[in-house]
C-alpha cells in the first residue's frame, strides 16, 4: 500500500509538471511574435551584461594584457587592501554619496513636483508646451551641456557679468570646489527634471478619475485631492524609483564629472567612476580598477536589498 501511495504522488507531480510545461508551450505559440520581439533585449543583456562577468576574476588576478585572463597570476584580494588602504579612499566614498544624497534630496522630488503641478494645469495646449519645453533639455547631449556651463559661467560669461551689473564680485564656478556639486545638481535637475516626470505623470493617468469627483462632493480642494488622492495613488511608483535610486547610490555617472571637473575641484568632485576610470584606462591597471568597479557593485547591490527590505517592513510598496 505504501508504494502505491508513493507511486501516485510521483505520477501527480509529474502530470502537475506536464500541465505547466502545456500551459508554458501554449503560452509561447499564441505569443510568438512577442516573444520574437523580447529576443533582441534578452540578446543585450546576455552579452554585454552577463557575459562579461566572466571578466570579474581579473579582480582577483594581477592582470597582463599580453597574459591574458587565464595566464595572469592570482593575487587574491591585494587589490581590495590596496583600494581600502588607499589615501583617497575616504574623499572617493565622501563626494561619491554625498552626490548621490543631493539627488536624492533635490533631484528625485523635482521630477514628481513637476508632475503634479504639470496634473493641475487644465489648459491642454499650454500643458503640452510645457511639457515639451521640460522634455528638451533630456535630447541635448551632455558634451553639449557642460560646454554651455563653461560658457555660461566663465569668469567673462553670462553670469557673472550679471553679478557685476548688479555690484557683486564674479566667481569662477567650474574652479572653485565649493561650487561644483550645486554646479553638478542643479544641471542635471534642468536636464532631467522633464523626462522624469513622465513615468509619474503615467502613474497619475491610472488614476481613477471618480475619485476626484467624490472628493469634490466631500468638499476637499485642490490640494487636499492633491495630496491625499493624485500623492498616494502614484506613491507605489514613487517608491519603487526611490529604491532603485537607492542601489545606484554608489554609482555616480562619469562622463559629466570628467567633462566638468579638473585637478582643482578634485577635492569634492572626484567619485569612484572617475577614480577607476583615470587608474583603469589612463594608468591600464586593469585588475585594480576590477577590484574597485566589484566593490562598487556589491555595496550597490546591498543598498537596493536593504532599501527593499526596509520598505516592506514600514510600507505595503517593494521593488520584488
Amino acid at each position: 500500500m505504501p508504494n502505491v501511495q508513493g507511486n501516485m504522488v510521483t505520477t501527480a507531480a509529474g502530470n502537475r509538471a506536464d500541465t505547466k510545461w502545456s500551459i508554458i508551450k501554449r503560452d509561447m505559440i499564441r505569443n510568438r511574435y512577442i516573444y520574437l520581439i523580447l529576443l533582441p533585449v534578452i540578446a543585450y543583456y546576455i552579452v554585454f551584461h552577463y557575459g562579461p562577468m566572466y571578466g570579474l576574476q581579473i579582480a582577483f588576478k594581477d592582470y597582463g594584457l599580453a597574459d591574458g585572463i587565464w595566464g595572469s597570476p592570482w593575487v587574491g584580494f591585494d587589490h581590495f587592501k590596496s583600494f581600502f588602504g588607499n589615501y583617497y579612499f575616504w574623499r572617493l566614498i565622501r563626494n561619491t554619496l554625498l552626490i548621490n544624497i543631493y539627488e536624492l534630496l533635490f533631484a528625485f522630488p523635482a521630477s514628481i513636483i513637476l508632475a503634479l503641478l504639470l496634473n493641475e494645469i487644465r489648459k491642454g495646449f499650454f500643458k503640452r508646451i510645457v511639457q515639451t519645453i521640460s522634455y528638451l533639455p533630456h535630447f541635448i547631449s551632455i558634451v553639449v551641456v557642460v560646454g554651455m556651463m563653461i560658457d555660461f559661467f566663465a569668469r567673462d560669461g553670462l553670469v557673472n557679468n550679471l553679478l557685476l551689473m548688479i555690484g557683486l564680485q564674479p566667481i569662477a564656478f567650474m574652479q572653485e570646489p565649493e561650487w561644483f556639486r550645486f554646479m553638478y545638481i542643479s544641471s542635471g535637475i534642468w536636464q532631467g527634471i522633464g523626462w522624469g516626470s513622465i513615468i509619474y505623470l503615467a502613474s497619475i493617468a491610472n488614476i481613477d478619475p471618480t475619485l476626484y469627483d467624490a472628493a469634490r462632493i466631500d468638499g476637499a480642494g485642490r490640494w487636499k485631492q492633491t495630496l491625499h488622492i493624485t500623492l498616494t495613488g502614484i506613491m507605489p511608483t514613487i517608491v519603487i524609483m526611490f529604491i532603485l535610486n537607492i542601489g545606484s547610490m554608489l554609482s555616480v555617472g562619469s562622463e559629466k564629472i570628467i567633462l566638468m571637473y579638473n585637478p582643482i575641484t578634485y577635492e569634492t568632485a572626484d567619485v569612484i567612476s572617475t577614480y577607476v576610470y583615470r587608474k583603469g584606462i589612463l594608468g591600464a591597471d586593469f585588475g585594480y580598477t576590477a577590484a574597485v568597479g566589484l566593490f562598487n557593485s556589491v555595496i550597490s547591490f546591498v543598498l537596493i536589498v536593504l532599501a527593499n527590505s526596509i520598505s516592506k517592513r514600514v510600507s505595503e510598496h517593494k521593488l520584488w
